[in-house]
């Protein structure tokens, strides 16, 4: 398939937009607890999203009547993924998490094969092994033959967990249940659809940041680069990148945007090193490549019906 101009745009702002994210959120890790700068990142997100989706409220039964399922993948997608992601940045490393997330795709299997029953193919499972090697080989800091001493940096675990929840959210968009098929699926636009998840991904992340502060954490530095923080990790990362992430996957199928995906940990290296001093390894870059190269050999071929 080729692609356009325009389709290469609405691809690569997704992982320039996360990339920037986590960069922020390690900027600003001094000055706002973890879960506190999920609850508002979601929070203003979803006023901001409103306006565009206020059928959903007006008419909030077809909601209500799905509610479990959105209340799951809200917890998953929301309420945890990008909490776990916030908190994992306040010990390691911007180019360690974003590495770190690029090895989705070796969840993504799992996950398939053990909750949902789907089988991977040779080349899927030759693609994963080597973006495992590639995860492997940032947790173990350049040196995988030591692995059985390595000892894991709290960040790095956290955002392993917060991979296997993206995993699980993803395939629950994948396959969603009887109501959000066929003529049984609501008539909501993308904003409605992803205000359905918000609305119960902001109540999780509000009692989670409730709990957070309970337990004394750092209070939260207010002023205007606080502001100017909530209002882009509300509108950049969330609104704009999974807009421009749902129309590339609506036009190419799933296994082009995954390629421009792995562009994340390239921009994330290039902007903390410009930002925060924090400098690439010799084994980043080796890391990225057998990820990169995994992600190719496991979609190489597939087709857009497959999404």
């Amino acid at each position: 398939m080729k692609i356009s101009p325009r389709l290469a745009l609405l691809l690569t702002l997704p992982p320039l937009l996360w990339a920037a994210n986590a960069v922020v959120g390690r900027m600003m890790s001094a000055s706002v607890p973890p879960l506190a700068l999920n609850f508002m990142r979601w929070g203003v997100a979803l006023l901001l999203l409103l306006p565009l989706a206020w059928r959903l409220l007006a008419n909030p039964a077809p909601l209500l009547q799905r509610w479990r399922y959105f209340a799951i993948v809200g917890f998953l997608g929301m309420g945890s993924y990008n909490a776990l992601q916030y908190q994992a940045l306040h010990s390691s490393s911007v180019i360690n998490i974003t590495l770190i997330a690029s090895g989705l795709p070796v969840a993504m299997l799992a996950v398939g094969m053990l909750i949902f029953g789907v089988h991977p193919t040779r080349r899927q499972l030759i693609g994963a092994g080597s973006s495992l090697l590639g995860v492997v080989l940032v947790i173990t800091r350049g040196q995988p033959s030591a692995i059985a001493e390595v000892q894991f940096v709290k960040g790095d675990l956290l955002m392993l967990l917060a991979i296997f929840c993206w995993a699980i959210y993803s395939w629950m968009l994948a396959r969603p249940p009887a109501s959000l098929r066929g003529d049984a699926k609501p008539d909501w636009n993308w904003a409605e659809q992803l205000a359905a998840q918000m609305l119960f991904g902001v109540i999780f992340a509000g009692a989670m940041a409730g709990i957070e502060q309970a337990f004394n954490p750092p209070p939260v530095v207010w002023g205007l680069p606080m502001a100017l923080t909530a209002a882009f990790v509300a509108i950049c990362p969330s609104l704009i990148a999974y807009r421009c992430w749902g129309i590339g996957v609506a036009e190419t199928g799933p296994s082009i945007p995954a390629i421009f995906g792995n562009l994340t940990p390239i921009f994330a290296a290039l902007m903390s090193a410009a930002m925060l001093g924090e400098w690439p390894q010799w084994y980043h870059g080796i890391a990225f490549a057998l990820i990169a190269a995994g992600i190719l050999v496991s979609t190489i071929g597939a087709r857009k019906a497959t999404g």
